[in-house]
């Protein structure tokens, strides 16, 4: 099977390659971040160089590194490198793969190192079929990932494989790879000039993926490359950057503007200004994954921020799932259940306002049941909190399954059957004019309190000491 990685290092394919092509890294040495899992020193940076990889799994977010690391390994190995795709492969192709990988071993003492790409991809039978190839070692496997493994691959050939996670590039990774890509001659040549305010808001939009920075500094060098002359605007940045520049500091401007843009000297460079930037990528670039890592923590965060009655963080959450096109459905649900489970009858009507705020998220839908997702949101996070009614019925379940077979006391049971005269007399409640009596509802050996703890916030608080005063009046 041919290599994935030798043609787009021909010259040919490189003249029209994009951006973020031309400058993947080539070393390890020019791959930014990930200084955790590829700093000097490190086991998978030692495996490298030794050229000793054993199997591993890189998972992570878009446009942090795993597949420039293929790359990079296939560069550097002495093995032989190869790719089979999670997309369009089938078991037939894996098969062809290690039976190729057999024989290079046994005839030649060549290793085969197999690239998998979204490996999630592949279906349980293709993971199983890679299994006894990886396990004696006829494969070494790159499986790459933007889901979490531990949920999508095979455990089997997670344990047979090291799991590398890679993290979101910080902003100074983003902008150290966009200046590169600016002044090196794989990718603008110096040809243009990059504003700090246009490497901010590349940074910004680009959220921690470096190929979403690279696509947009190479459009907007075409918005740039159109324009006959700056804006009075466009100079004014250019003009505030200068000034604000420090000699010898990688983020001023590498090269003036000509008199045509409005600068004093006669350099050829085109100025790329925050302008262009957001012309080429009007939307901020946010991860966002329905189903994935970013899903589940995004999710946590928009509870845990309504717990922790925190009605801006709420609402920021509550945007970014928005933003990331979540079910709306799914977050009202969400809501709702977080009404009972940590509000609770300290606010008995906060289950209403989820339950409102879900049959018109139901009925309405994206874009104008945001507003009702946010009213829920933000009464959810302002509302004063108990979890006793979540408390009270996990042990009470706990109770029952853990707990010996209880029997219903012989007043309480139903009096619809031969012989209920003699189960003993019930005492109706109502007839009481506190509405309440002081007789056993508990099997014998549980004693009142022993699953409800009424919490000290709200209506809940209200009604339990009511209760007490009513008990002890009673007494």
């Amino acid at each position: 099977m041919k290599n994935l990685f030798t043609p787009i290092e021909t010259n040919a394919l490189n003249s029209v390659a994009p951006l973020a092509v031309r400058m993947r890294p080539r070393t390890l040495d020019e791959l930014v971040g990930q200084l955790e899992v590829l700093g000097v020193g490190t086991w998978l940076r030692n495996s490298i160089e030794t050229d000793s990889l054993s199997s591993i799994i890189l998972f992570g977010p878009a446009g942090t590194g795993k597949t420039t690391l293929a790359q990079i390994i296939a560069r550097a190995t002495k093995a032989h490198f190869t790719e089979v795709s999670a997309i369009s492969g089938g078991v037939s192709d894996l098969r062809r793969v290690i039976d190729e990988a057999k024989n290079r071993l046994t005839m030649q003492n060549m290793r085969t190192i197999l690239f998998v790409d979204e490996i999630h991809r592949f279906s349980r039978s293709q993971q199983d079929a890679l299994l006894h190839a990886v396990e004696d070692r006829i494969v070494i496997l790159i499986g790459a990932t933007t889901e979490n493994p531990f949920f999508e691959v095979n455990s089997a050939l997670i344990s047979r494989s090291r799991v590398i996670e890679f993290k979101t590039l910080t902003p100074q990774n983003i902008e150290d790879i966009t200046l590169r890509a600016v002044d090196d001659e794989r990718g603008l040549a110096g040809k243009f000039v990059l504003s700090e305010a246009a490497l901010k808001a590349i940074t910004t939009l680009a959220g921690g993926d470096a190929r979403t920075a690279l696509t947009t500094l190479e459009l907007a060098a075409e918005v740039a490359r159109e324009k006959d002359k700056l804006t009075d605007e466009e100079l004014t940045e250019f003009n505030l950057n200068k000034k604000g520049s420090k000699k010898g500091s990688k983020k001023a401007p590498t090269k003036a503007l000509d008199e045509t843009q409005g600068g004093d000297t006669h350099s050829d460079a085109r100025y790329i200004s925050t302008s262009a930037v957001l012309e080429a990528s009007p939307r901020r670039a946010l991860p966002y994954d329905k189903k994935g890592d970013t899903h589940y923590d995004v999710i946590s965060a928009f509870i845990k921020s309504m717990r922790g009655s925190d009605p801006d963080a709420a609402v920021y959450w509550l945007a970014r799932m928005i933003e990331g096109g979540e079910d709306p459905k799914f977050i009202a649900r969400r809501i709702m259940i977080f009404a009972s489970e940590d509000v609770g009858n300290a606010d008995p009507q906060a289950l209403l306002i989820a339950h409102a705020a879900f049959k018109a998220t139901e009925s309405i839908g994206y874009p104008e049941c945001q507003l009702n997702l946010s009213q829920a949101a933000i009464y959810m996070a302002l509302a004063p909190k108990s979890n006793s009614a979540t408390s009270a019925i996990f042990s009470a379940l706990s109770e029952v399954r853990n707990g010996p077979a209880r029997a219903v006391p012989n007043h309480l049971r139903d009096r619809h059957r031969p012989g209920s005269e003699e189960y003993g007399a019930y005492q109706y409640p109502h007839i009481d004019p506190r509405g309440w009596v002081d007789q056993q509802y508990l099997p014998d050996g549980l004693k009142r309190g022993v699953f409800y703890n009424p919490g000290e916030r709200g209506w809940e608080s209200y009604r339990s000491e009511a209760t007490k005063r009513d008990r002890k009046t009673d007494e």
